[in-house]
């Protein structure tokens, strides 16, 4: 993409928007390592989701819960998992996080340039990810917080009606803008791989929510931790019980897309519900501080406490996460997506700097197991600028395309050692690059391959 501008749509073609992408091309000027900079785009989209997350709180409910959720979102560990991968989820809770303030904030002061303003926040998230419609949907939450009891109410309610109208349109006069590139109408086929449509449902609708209610189960006490999910209990109860408007509007903006999500997802992880969770952090915030507030009366050092004992397992996991992931406590959909099988990396930069010192000596042919996607794709990234490394997509053999590039030039294959079934004849094993271990004992491995080139049949009748 950042090479041809023919290509500034592509991702479009697998159903995903282009933004993040979009966004990480002039990063590539500044930082060499690709994987790194999209880590980085990442980092910077976790910095304002964090700073969503403080003013969410700070300006609706108190300073003090501001800070808690700023605290709760820098060592959560499902946010430092993510915040530091190169995926799109972490724009869209920034995107999300502040689509929910702006919408707050325009019930509360209803103002033309409020409107304008949400409606580019909206219309960024959807050019993010397609789930960013969620932000869409939950707009009439914010009715909640509307003050029904002062003057011109009927005035007051059309007015911000309207300016609803204006961010809802501008929203969707920016999400159109992708009509521009080929491929625009994949976004609602590729939807329909993910998602279950209402009619497929019919006689079964609890079919996908109730296992997916169990992923919750098992991923929620890993990734927030057993203390913070015991003060989201808490502050659910609290903004119930006093009637808190804000609260209770921010806790079913957070709800209702996770809600829909687990009913309606054909595939269900955990990044799918990443961007749900910062407007949580703000309620658990709300049950610590309440509790802190409590011990203080009792207890000098009360809050200290409670900082301690938010930061046991955070600590535990983070240093896990940035000292030995493999033993990290990630929940299991995640450790086979990024560390176990196939879609895991390993070895990939490693590869690329052989290959292009290779290539520097003649052009070179390199085979995949792979068409799209982690193999050939996570390799091209490193070597997309390299003029003389050719590469061909195929099966988890060497195929026969691949032994007669190798009477030319140099060739090699790089497979997956899962996928890929037998050692075959005339190929050298150059370098194994093991992949995580499974808590079944079983470890994948990426292996790179030299081919040899088969004497042709002529010149096996000449010898």
């Amino acid at each position: 993409m950042k090479n041809e501008p023919t290509l500034r749509f592509l991702p479009l073609s697998d159903g995903k928007t282009p933004l993040f992408m979009w966004i990480m091309m002039p990063t590539f000027k500044l930082i060499e390592d690709p994987l790194y900079a999209g880590r980085f785009l990442s980092v910077i989209a976790g910095f304002f989701t964090l700073s969503g997350v403080f003013f969410l709180g700070w300006k609706f409910f108190s300073t003090k819960v501001g800070l808690w959720s700023s605290f709760l979102y820098v060592i959560t560990p499902y946010f430092v998992f993510f915040d530091r991968m190169a995926l799109v989820d972490s724009m869209l809770a920034a995107f999300s996080i502040w689509s929910i303030n702006l919408a707050l904030l325009l019930v509360k002061f209803p103002r033309l340039d409020l409107a304008m303003i949400l409606g580019y926040v909206l219309g960024g998230g959807l050019l993010t990810k397609t789930p960013a419609f969620f932000n869409f949907l939950v707009l009439p939450v914010t009715a909640l917080t509307f003050n029904f009891a002062g003057k011109n109410r009927p005035r007051r309610m059309i007015k911000l009606f309207s300016l609803f109208i204006v961010s809802v349109v501008i929203g969707l006069i920016i999400y159109n803008l992708l009509r521009l590139g080929q491929g625009f109408t994949s976004l609602s086929s590729r939807n329909q791989d993910y998602i279950f449509s209402p009619l497929e449902l019919v006689g079964r609708p609890l079919d996908p929510f109730l296992p997916h209610w169990g992923d919750i189960v098992d991923w929620m006490p890993k990734l927030l931790g057993p203390v913070a999910i015991l003060f989201l209990l808490i502050g659910i109860v609290l903004i119930f019980i006093k009637k808190q408007k804000y609260g209770i509007a921010v806790f079913l903006m957070a709800l209702i897309p996770l809600l829909i999500e687990m009913a309606l997802l054909k595939t269900f992880t955990a990044r799918y519900i990443l961007f749900p969770f910062p407007p949580m952090l703000v309620i658990m915030a709300i049950g610590i501080n309440y509790i802190s507030e409590k011990l203080s009366e009792k207890i000098r050092f009360g809050s200290l406490i409670l900082i301690f004992l938010l930061l046991v397992w955070p600590i535990y996991f983070n240093s896990l996460l940035l000292t030995d992931i493999q033993k990290a406590p990630i929940p299991k959909n995640e450790r086979y997506g990024y560390l176990e099988e196939w879609t895991a990396g390993y070895g990939f930069e490693e590869i690329a700097k052989y290959l292009d010192e290779e290539s520097k000596k003649e052009p070179i042919i390199v085979g995949t197991e792979g068409r799209f996607g982690t193999l050939p794709d996570g390799l091209q990234i490193y070597l997309d600028a390299n003029r003389n490394i050719s590469f061909v997509g195929g099966d988890a053999v060497v195929s026969g395309d691949l032994r007669n590039a190798a009477r030319e030039h140099p060739t090699f294959f790089v497979a997956n050692k899962s996928r890929y079934f037998n050692y075959q004849d005339k190929i050298e094993l150059i370098k194994e690059y093991p992949k995580a271990v499974s808590p079944t004992g079983s470890q994948d491995a990426i292996l790179l391959f030299r081919v040899f080139p088969v004497a042709s049949d002529s010149a096996e009748n000449n010898q």
